[in-house]
């Protein structure tokens, strides 16, 4: 065995590698990322030659290549069953959902190794389930311009997949097979802890390594409380022992962030946010795309390291937490589906940031922001990390789905939801959703036009469902996911994304001449009507001199008018 010894690598005590399985990363001294097809060759080759790593394959992804995942445990079971009856902790670890911030892709491969070779220890309590590269489409894109701002490698992937989805958008909406395939592994592991590692675009300060941690009022019950007074602060308290002082993720993009800033608001179409509706301790590493990649990768498989020692050493508070909030979710009554920050209630954090100014642009000769690093500086800056419920609904006793909405029905059972059918055509009594009002964005976002400021109207009602149609209890492990992806009005339910859109167009109408004498017709039989017709005339000028609109407003208060058009095809049973 030849040493080698890699300057990049010094934090890591002097490592000594095996020739066949330095990473490319080690041989370029820290200027390469490996490709998609370095990193699984690695991988098979450490399959091959240690019992204690093992890669399958996940599913298919959009790239046409298959999805994989990389296990690791000390004593070579690779049987979930015999993990989640000997307590052990489980890591799901993913790495290039961003391909052009390759940092974990690198850093897995050298932790996975040393670990197989006993260079650094996982305690025998530790299961490791390793994504080599999640976004495949986009890493086979392989360029050295599209992270503008970004200090190395020299080559990396492209941030869209072969769909050109952001795949850290697609965690409700699940349009990529990569995606589905990872939800799968996701239920099938139960993963105590999700690592995400990216690179962070923005402001400009002396923190290599910053980390988004699910935000804890939103992840609630005992595991925010347990999170934010135990779990951040222990993960903080290893890495400044290793020498790394870390922030949380600096999310601030229009201002400088010398004066403090608020929480990144994680929706479940992000990958962490999604963590949060099962249950799952979630991470996000966010290196600072300035510093070199050489530094970002050293720091990243350090966090990893930090991670796998607390999770071992705290496996009983991390297990008993989320056993806990699972019982309590079952039997909870009402929730929440949008936060909003509190500013009145900040925490103070240390923060290194460079000195910031404006001076005359040589492009635009105008001023331009830019920050100075002779003039460094440590402060105390607030950090708003308190967030309030903006809007709360009760939970249903179930939801009746009928059995033509297949693209949504998919996605509950892929994860993990329990559905029953009818077995004849039933009349129910339910809670129906009418949709009053919805913004939808101008321009395509992640291939959908995204609605959102959804309102509604209830009614009580009897609808007719057929033999087939489906029937999902909320009594249920996945209950916080049922109602927030089949909750109308939250941020990242299906409707939001699109799939019930058919029911906000009109099918049928009327011809106004044949129209008009039905309508008298139908008012001189229902006075009411034409008491609500004449107090909207006087309250309302452009109606009262709209034929157009009068005969409209008759027609939506008649049977005539569709019971379908923008009705929700969801429908609650409450009792």
């Amino acid at each position: 065995m030849k040493r080698i010894l890699l300057p990049v690598l010094l934090s890591l005590n002097y490592i000594t590698f095996a020739q066949s399985f330095i990473t490319p990363f080690e041989q370029s001294n820290g200027k390469q990322s490996a490709t998609y097809e370095q990193a699984i060759s690695f991988y098979n080759q450490l399959d091959d030659k240690y019992d204690q790593i093992e890669m399958q394959v996940v599913g298919p992804t959009d790239a046409g290549r298959p999805l994989h995942v990389v296990y690791y445990t000390n004593d070579g079971d690779f049987n979930i069953t015999d993990w989640k009856q000997a307590g052990k902790m489980v890591l799901l670890i993913n790495n290039g959902i961003h391909p052009g911030e390759p940092d974990g892709i690198d850093a897995s491969m050298m932790l996975l190794r040393d670990a197989a070779e006993r260079k650094i220890k996982v305690p025998d309590n530790v299961v490791l389930a390793v994504i080599p590269v999640f976004n495949i489409g986009g890493a086979l894109n392989r360029n050295s311009y599209s992270r503008a701002n970004q200090n190395g490698p020299e080559a990396y992937g492209f941030r869209g997949n072969s769909q050109n989805l952001d795949l850290n958008r697609d965690f409700m909406k699940m349009d990529a097979k990569e995606t589905r395939s990872l939800v799968k592994l996701w239920h099938k592991i139960d993963p105590d802890f999700f690592i995400d590692n990216h690179v962070s675009d923005g402001a400009d300060y002396q923190h290599i390594m910053t980390l988004l941690a699910t935000q804890h009022d939103k992840l609630g019950g005992r595991m925010g409380k347990y999170l934010n007074e135990k779990l951040e602060p222990m993960i903080c308290e290893d890495m400044k022992r290793s020498g790394y002082d870390l922030v949380p993720y600096v999310n601030d993009f229009k201002n400088t962030p010398d004066s403090g800033w608020t929480a990144f608001y994680e929706r479940p179409r992000f990958a962490s946010g999604y963590a949060v509706l099962f249950q799952t301790y979630s991470f996000v590493p966010e290196t600072h795309m300035l510093k070199p990649f050489d530094q970002r990768v050293t720091a990243t498989y350090k966090l990893m390291q930090t991670f796998i020692k607390i999770a071992s050493e705290h496996s009983d508070e991390i297990q008993r937490t989320r056993k806990q909030d699972r019982v309590a979710i079952i039997a909870q009554h009402s929730f929440t589906l949008e936060w909003k920050e509190d500013t009145t209630k900040p925490t103070f954090i240390t923060f290194k940031g460079y000195q910031s100014g404006y001076k005359k642009s040589e492009v635009s000769n105008l001023p331009r922001l830019y920050y100075d690093r002779n003039k460094p500086f440590s402060r105390q800056v607030p950090f708003y990390n308190t967030f309030v419920p903006a809007e709360v609904v009760p939970a249903p006793v179930a939801y009746a789905i009928p059995q033509t909405w297949v693209k949504v029905i998919s996605r509950l059972k892929d994860n993990g939801v329990h559905t029953m059918r009818l077995e004849k055509d039933s009349d129910i009594a339910v809670q129906s959703y009418y949709i009053k009002d919805y913004e939808t964005v101008k321009k395509p976002y992640e291939g959908h036009y995204l609605h959102s400021k959804v309102s509604v109207i209830k009614k009580d009602q009897t609808v007719h469902l057929l033999k087939g149609d489906y029937i999902v209890s909320v009594d249920q492990l996945a209950k916080r996911y049922i109602i927030e992806a089949l909750e109308p009005t939250a941020p990242d339910a299906f409707f939001a994304w699109g799939f019930f859109d058919a029911v906000l167009q009109q099918k049928e109408y009327y011809s106004d001449y044949v129209f008009e004498d039905e309508t008298a017709d139908y008012l001189r039989s229902h006075p009411e009507l034409r008491q609500a017709l004449d107090a909207k005339k006087k309250t309302d000028t452009a109606f009262a001199k709209s034929a157009e609109m009068q005969l409209d407003f008759v027609y939506r208060h008649s049977p005539y008018y569709e019971l379908e058009h923008m009705r929700y095809p969801v429908f609650r049973i409450e009792h």
